[in-house]
């Protein structure tokens, strides 16, 4: 697939080159349930009668409209059970009778009823939500009633009101809200109308302030990223000729030409019940972080070419959950639109597209730009199934499919300016879930510590301040770091005075969170960008010669041995020379190889396996480091 990028960075392949979206053939929902009649185990920790525990399951609504039923293969089987009545399959293409099987990990549950449990049921309800909690980084979804086989049965008026009100005091039991996403009729042969209802359950984990997901705002130039941003955490609409987007912005010139050229960032908080919190009714950062149990942070980046460089070190430093890509309706896919694109794929960041300025073009206009996105998605080089969303059930069910499935492309339509279909892009935001569970979160945790430096500033009072973010470890206040490497490629013993996170005071930093921390009296002019904070223990090894497996995905000549590009590794950008290509003289456009690189300036800290993106003009290329060939072992 990855040769296959060059023709988002190489040029539009044309109408021909489109290629339908992977999958099978139509129809159906996930493979046959298990019987009808199967009760669940009393403990959480059972082993499953179900079988290996199958993929998070979507949400309980209809199916996307477009090609996206596709992914599901296998046709669906009616519940083997011969003490019970067969439930026949509705015709009627709105309500699909099956849902996957309940996964024994993740954070989706399923429940048939909940009314009047027992003391011993209730306790055992009680665990089961804690353990989706976890699961979920302090989010989960209960499906209500639908049974473990994933069958849509549904409930009666009284049976759902009485089983959302015990859910409600499980919820209570474990200190969470609970806010309903929706709730859908199920059509069978019965007399009386049955109903499935879907629930979010959110409570912040005890160890942390608020779960926090980083969003990348990708477009062209003057698409709307920064108006957009502006509105969503501002929580006013703007005037149409760019009031919103003035607070985000941090130099003069980007005021006055109204272009960022800056990596700037944003954020926008819900609170445990679901609703917005942000800037508006003269809130400050700390008093949305004290109220909001989940925060959005939004990366600004640059959308015009000439800072491409500021966009692609945002991309590969901060470590975006995911991306936002903003397209223009009236001008459709333009200037770094494609080469935005190109590059979430070359990182594997998950993206979801706004069409914005909506309210500048005609119904056609609009159609034609959506075609065009969805004519680039499903090209070779990028496979993407488009998801157009058009309601708030649309969009929490892009939610949940897009965390689940690489493929789901999310597209929204909407206006900074009229505010049409903001909402939408709010609720995706608010039910999305982490990338991450739980288990992934601990094994980082338990790591050495190691944070990347990417900002560095001096702040009156209180002196030399670093931001970045934390890639694995803990770090707390008062802990002893080197940092390095230096232009000798050693490392220098620091103290890591306090820590903020979101301008508010913060005890300890967890994997993956982004921070601030204040060093004291350590020199500035010993500091610069791409260097790391790491663990006495870590003894970290740095490197000016390293090797890396590499896809050229476009070159206007041949690429050979003396070329000098721009390596991106992390936060690492530098200028390296081509040394050797193994078994070949040059390369050209799409082709694979070995490549060795020698930094031209000095050493730098790398690992296996890290992810690298090259450019030099219009020279691009991604790849990974297979071996790093040490300078120095440095140790403080």
């Amino acid at each position: 697939m990855e040769p296959r990028l060059s023709e988002l960075f190489g040029g539009f392949p044309g109408p021909g080159a489109g290629a339908a979206p992977p999958g099978g053939p139509g129809g159906g929902g996930p493979g046959p349930p298990a019987a009808a009649g199967c009760s669940r185990p009393p403990a959480r920790g059972r082993a499953s009668a179900r079988g290996p525990a199958s993929a998070p399951p979507p949400a309980a609504g209809p199916p996307p409209a477009g090609p996206l039923h596709k992914h599901n293969k296998n046709p669906p089987a009616v519940p083997r059970a011969s003490h019970k009545k067969v439930r026949s399959r509705p015709r009627g293409r709105n309500n699909p009778p099956f849902l996957p099987p309940e996964a024994e990990e993740g954070n989706i549950e399923y429940k048939l009823k909940l009314v009047n449990p027992s003391q011993y049921r209730f306790e055992h309800l009680v665990t089961q939500m804690k353990w989706r909690l976890q699961e979920g980084r302090g989010e989960a979804v209960y499906q209500i009633g639908v049974e473990d086989n994933g069958l849509l049965i549904g409930l009666s008026d009284d049976e759902l009101r009485a089983s959302l009100k015990t859910l409600r005091r499980m919820a209570e039991k474990v200190g969470a809200d609970i806010t309903i996403l929706r709730e859908r009729n199920v059509e069978y042969d019965m007399d009386s109308p049955r109903r499935i209802a879907e629930v979010l359950i959110r409570k912040v984990p005890d160890d942390q302030q608020f779960l926090d997901l980083r969003v990348a705002v990708l477009g062209n130039v003057d698409s709307g990223k920064s108006t957009l941003l502006g509105v969503l955490t501002q929580g006013e609409l703007d005037n149409g000729r760019g009031r919103a987007r003035l607070n985000l912005f941090r130099h003069l010139h980007e005021i006055q030409s109204g272009r960022t050229s800056s990596i700037s960032f944003e954020i926008l908080g819900f609170n445990s019940k679901g609703e917005v919190v942000n800037y508006s009714d003269s809130r400050t950062a700390e008093v949305i972080c004290e109220s909001a149990s989940k925060m959005i942070t939004f990366i600004d980046l640059a959308g015009h070419h000439k800072y491409l460089k500021t966009t692609i070190f945002g991309l590969t430093s901060y470590c975006p959950d995911f991306a936002m890509l903003v397209v223009s309706a009236n001008t459709g896919i333009a200037g770094t639109t494609r080469e935005h694109l190109g590059l979430a794929m070359a990182l594997k960041v998950p993206f979801f597209i706004v069409i914005s300025k909506v309210d500048l073009c005609t119904k056609a206009t609009i159609d034609r730009t959506v075609k065009q996105l969805e004519m680039v998605l499903k090209q070779p080089g990028c496979n993407k199934v488009p998801l157009l969303v058009s309601s708030s059930d649309d969009a929490v069910t892009a939610a949940q499919q897009f965390a689940h499935s690489p493929s789901i492309t999310p597209i929204f339509p909407l206006s900074s300016v009229s505010g049409i279909n903001l909402e939408m892009l709010k609720v995706f935001l608010n039910v999305l879930p982490p990338l991450t569970n739980s288990k992934e979160q601990e094994e980082l945790m338990q790591q050495l510590t190691e944070f990347q430096v990417d900002e560095i500033y001096s702040v009156p009072d209180v002196g030399t301040v670093v931001g970045g973010t934390l890639y694995s470890g803990i770090c707390r206040e008062g802990e002893q770091l080197v940092v390095g490497p230096t232009d000798n490629g050693i490392f220098l013993p620091l103290k890591v005075c306090s820590i903020q996170r979101n301008r508010s005071a913060c005890r300890v930093l967890r994997a993956g969170q982004a921070a601030t921390l204040a060093l004291g009296n350590f020199d500035r002019a010993l500091l610069r960008k791409g260097m790391v904070m790491v663990s006495l223990e870590m003894h970290p090894t740095v490197s000016s010669l390293f090797e890396s497996e590499i896809v050229l995905l476009f070159h206007a000549k041949t690429f050979r041995k003396g070329f000098q590009v721009t390596v991106h590794v992390g936060n690492v950008r530098q200028t390296a020379i081509v040394e050797l290509i193994h078994g070949k003289e040059d390369l050209r456009t799409g082709e694979k190889a070995v490549v060795r690189f020698r930094f031209i300036k000095h050493p730098e800290y790398l690992k296996v396996g890290a992810k690298l993106l090259f450019r030099e003009g219009v020279t691009k290329g991604i790849g990974h480091v297979t071996k790093v060939i040490a300078d120095v072992k440095c140790s403080a």
